[in-house]
């Protein structure tokens, strides 16, 4: 009868004379565990375990940051290994770029409260603007002997000099006595840096300056409007008003802002592209083509657009077709914001006619100045003649003048009927 080993490892064939009941190497192994491990052993087998529980732990933390990344690592990311006072300009968050000085000042609101921009009177130079006892305080970063500095200790960039100033609280200048105290950061939903934004073909020019479409880095087409570098600040500040009024708006027949790039010159203000162009272009181009019901529908969208201006107390100032652009599926959006105003009161106050539309412009406006959501319906009704006239200009065969003396005197003989109506 063929034996076996014993082991259940093993079960090697004995031979059938063999008294032993585990072959060779089962009894050479049985024995050693019997006497059991050597204090070398023990040692070798401790430090395996210990080399495996390391593994197994740094195994469980790359994992967990491969599953959440900011559990694992808090708010920070291995970027922010880097030293504040190293990234470049344009990274830290109290730099704003190349925004007007009020609207610095509209962001400084606290003692201590603080940022740097560039200058818009003289690009390359840098201000930093902070609110200390009750007013707004600006000051030139010097740049003298390739260090920046305001007094005394000089720093070879500009993060260095404003971290240096804000960890350590020592003033900007002596006879100032400001501290910053709290930076304050930008809009980064708003915020666009040049890089982000690709300029392509010139789609047109504007008061301000060319209008290009272009491509973020995500592939989505824009319409980029630039600003001239040579503009009178003042102009500066009007370009970004309308950014900054559209900020606030989401409708559907009102034009989407994208960003804005401040970060440096030339301003930049990104908008959604719009496939058809403007409105009146469109008119005229398809006059032979749009039928009634669709001009009704354009009418419908400038209305409903407008309405949502006047619950966001938005006075537009300049609705016409050349204002108005043509999306997908021939969605009329109001665009050109760059006169618009936001009233709480709902009236806006402008003296002089400066570049005036005086024949889509309500008399009161063109008279006295009051701009008001009811001027905008004079405006209103004048797209409608340029709709429904399929682009034809408003008062046709006359000059601005004319036309102006013509509402005049329709609103006088108009105004004489009523009071006539009245006495009798």
């Amino acid at each position: 009868m063929e034996k076996k080993c014993r082991c259940s490892y093993c079960e090697a064939k004995l031979e059938s004379n063999s008294e032993a009941r585990f072959c060779s190497m089962c009894t050479l192994r049985n024995s050693s565990v019997m006497s059991g491990p050597s204090t070398s052993e023990i040692k070798k087998d401790q430090e395996r375990k210990e080399r495996l529980s390391r593994f197994e732990s740094i195994r469980h933390s790359i994992a967990g940051i491969i599953r959440s990344p900011k559990s694992a690592l808090g708010s920070s990311t291995f970027c922010d290994t880097i030293p504040i006072s190293e990234k470049p300009l344009a990274e830290q968050e109290w730099y704003h770029g190349a925004i007007p000085r009020i609207e610095a000042q509209d962001l400084l609101k606290q003692q201590g409260d603080f940022l740097v921009r560039e200058s818009h009177g003289k690009p390359g130079e840098y201000v930093l603007s902070v609110y200390s006892d009750g007013q707004r305080r600006h000051f030139i970063i010097q740049y003298t002997d390739n260090v920046y500095r305001f007094e005394g200790t000089g720093f070879s960039n500009i993060p260095q000099l404003i971290d240096h100033h804000y960890t350590t609280k020592q003033v900007i200048t002596k006879k100032s006595g400001v501290v910053l105290l709290n930076p304050i950061p930008k809009d980064k939903k708003w915020v666009l840096n040049h890089e982000d934004v690709t300029l392509g073909e010139l789609l047109g020019k504007g008061n301000f300056g060319e209008v290009y479409k272009g491509i973020l880095k995500d592939k989505t087409a824009v319409a980029v409007k630039t600003c001239k570098e040579d503009l009178p600040q003042e102009l500066k500040i009007k370009f970004l008003q309308e950014a900054k009024i559209l900020k606030q708006y989401d409708h559907p027949n009102i034009v989407k802002l994208i960003g804005v790039c401040t970060q440096r010159q030339p301003i930049y203000i990104i908008m959604e592209l719009i496939p058809g162009g403007d409105f009146l272009s469109y008119l005229r181009r398809k006059k032979d083509e749009i039928k009634p019901k669709q001009l009704v529908k354009f009418a419908l969208d400038a209305a409903s657009g407008m309405s949502y201006l006047e619950s966001k107390n938005c006075i537009h100032r300049d609705l016409a077709a050349r204002n108005c652009l043509v999306g997908e599926n021939n969605v009329l959006k109001i665009s050109d914001f760059g006169m618009s105003r936001q009233e709480d009161g709902g009236v806006y106050s402008s003296s002089g006619l400066k570049q005036i539309p005086i024949k889509w412009t309500a008399p009161e406006a063109l008279n006295y100045g009051r701009y008001s959501s009811e001027s905008d319906v004079w405006s209103f009704g004048i797209l409608l003649w340029e709709t429904f006239s399929l682009g034809v200009c408003p008062y046709p065969g006359m000059t601005n003048q004319q036309a102006r003396e013509q509402v005049e005197r329709a609103t006088t003989e108009n105004s004489a009927s009523q009071r006539e109506d009245v006495i009798s």
